[in-house]
């Protein structure tokens, strides 16, 4: 983890023009080729669930400025690693927050992700012992099939990126998802989510074990 120098920072301006707003975020939402990653999870007994999100991550982690955040000091802190804050939903359905450490080796990126389902699963707490900005919040709604998404927000500020899964959709031999993402105009632009959105496409493409 190390601070940025904003002063020295290309997108100074950009930064404080949209720090000074009280909401903002911005999102879209992409629509993306899962069959390999489908066919992948099916071949290999691994969750479907967690292909495409270890897939996300993945991604997440490919994009330099999908690591900033902003701390209580209206620092730009840069991560070195981002993790996973998906919502696991129980038996009773409820839904506890986690937080799932990630790593490039997607079956050590199942363990940690069960060892999460199993703590929520035996719990009623909303969220995780562990509890910090470097990670990602992300929403699965496979009951689904949306076009557009909104995420909610609290007041205060908030720099951590959102991301939400549709239901898959089969289109002919292909299999599709949608997947919204919001994020912090002052940390990411459109051109950032771009990248993101490659980077998504082609992990979901080139799983391995």
């Amino acid at each position: 983890m190390k601070i940025l120098d904003k002063h020295t920072w290309n997108r100074q301006a950009h930064f404080e023009f949209f720090n000074t707003f009280n909401d903002p975020y911005f999102g879209v939402t992409i629509k993306v080729d899962v069959t390999k990653a489908y066919e992948f999870s099916r071949l290999h007994e691994v969750s479907f669930f967690v292909t495409y999100l270890h897939a996300t991550m993945s991604a997440v982690n490919d994009v330099e400025n999908l690591k900033y955040r902003i701390n209580d000091a209206n620092e730009v802190v840069v991560f070195d690693t981002i993790h996973a804050s998906p919502t696991i939903l129980r038996p009773n359905k409820t839904f506890g927050f986690t937080f799932v450490k990630y790593d490039e080796d997607i079956l050590k990126f199942q363990a940690n992700f069960l060892e999460e389902k199993e703590r929520v699963f035996n719990s009623n707490d909303l969220f995780p012992p562990e509890n910090s900005m470097d990670c990602v919040h992300c929403s699965s709604l496979p009951w689904v099939n949306f076009t557009g998404h909104k995420e909610p927000f609290k007041g205060e500020k908030d720099s951590i990126p959102k991301l939400a899964f549709s239901k898959m959709e089969s289109i002919g031999s292909k299999k599709e998802m949608h997947v919204a993402i919001s994020v912090n105009h002052a940390l990411v632009d459109g051109y950032h989510v771009g990248l993101f959105n490659e980077r998504l496409q082609f992990h979901l493409n080139s799983q391995e074990i």
